[in-house]
């Protein structure tokens, strides 16, 4: 079993969603996998999620999720904290893709409550979290990201507050406001983390302990910037960065954000891969616009 306390303490700062690449028949590229983990630690950051929604986690099928972490976890040798991103619709399909996981390396998972029509009740939804801990006994990070099955902050904090296991909670949504709630609520201990690509550095300023998000994997090197100006204080140099980071996310698409994410990889150097279809991929518009953000980001 894992020491909630001790996992909290290595999931902060800056903790990017892999993006998965794809080949142009929608096949895992391996080879890719291990030149993302590389980009990663170079830029570095603190944490690497695998399979999350920039992963187009959604989409991989049991098989493909346990080779993918695999990759990861011998690509990082145990050089940073790894964090799997579970998209599942069931307790069930949880606790047997973790089971999978046996023997490998991992701090912490991140998982989604359930994300299709039907929605489980507050009851239900702490027994979902309680029961996948009791069977793995590896450390939650709730991602509080689905529309129609979305964690107020009141169960949020009971969630945090009655289960070991739960270590803490990715709040996205664009949902400031929650993240506020959360930090100024919270338990001694427990993480919030942001989800929010257009206001990192406002969540930082609050005290957010980290960030994982499109932004953190498609600029790496400058959300580490941004997190090391918040936490020096460096606010003017804090700010700088934020509206340059806006700007770059003002030309990407939320449709299709993986796309855009390997794009920008792309522009510093990594290998061009593509998404799942029916995803599209980057348009020449949209390749001009993110250009010219990239290049301002960087001036």
């Amino acid at each position: 079993m894992h020491n909630k306390l001790s996992a909290a303490a290595k999931l902060r700062g800056i903790l990017p969603p892999m993006a998965t690449p794809f080949n142009d028949q929608g096949e895992i590229s391996y080879e890719g996998v291990r030149e993302q983990i590389e980009f990663m630690v170079e830029k570095g950051v603190h944490g690497v999620v695998i399979g999350g929604s920039t992963g187009e986690g959604h989409t991989l099928g049991r098989d493909e999720f346990a080779r993918l972490i695999a990759e990861a976890d011998a690509a990082l040798a145990g050089r940073l904290p790894l964090i799997p991103g579970l998209i599942v619709n069931s307790t069930q399909q949880a606790i047997e893709r973790i089971g999978d996981l046996k023997g490998m390396n991992i701090t912490a998972l991140q998982i989604t409550p359930v994300h299709y029509l039907f929605k489980p009740g507050p009851e239900e939804t702490v027994d979902h979290f309680r029961r996948i801990y009791a069977e793995t006994g590896v450390p939650i990070i709730i991602y509080n990201v689905v529309p129609w099955n979305y964690l107020d902050v009141s169960l949020m904090l009971r969630i945090m507050s009655e289960e070991p296991g739960v270590v803490g909670m990715k709040q996205s949504n664009g949902d400031l406001k929650s993240v506020s709630d959360l930090l100024q609520r919270r338990a001694q201990g427990a993480l919030v983390l942001s989800g929010i690509d257009a206001l990192l550095y406002s969540a930082f300023s609050l005290g957010a302990d980290g960030a994982i998000t499109a932004l953190t994997a498609a600029v790496p090197d400058t959300c580490v910037e941004l997190w090391n100006a918040s936490q020096s204080e460096d606010h003017d140099r804090g700010l700088d960065l934020h509206w340059r980071l806006s700007r770059l996310w003002a030309a990407l698409s939320h449709d299709n954000l993986p796309s855009c994410v390997k794009y920008i990889q792309h522009r510093q150097g990594l290998g061009r891969y593509s998404s799942r279809t029916p995803m599209p991929g980057v348009s020449d518009r949209q390749a001009k616009a993110i250009d010219r953000a990239l290049s301002d980001l960087r001036t």
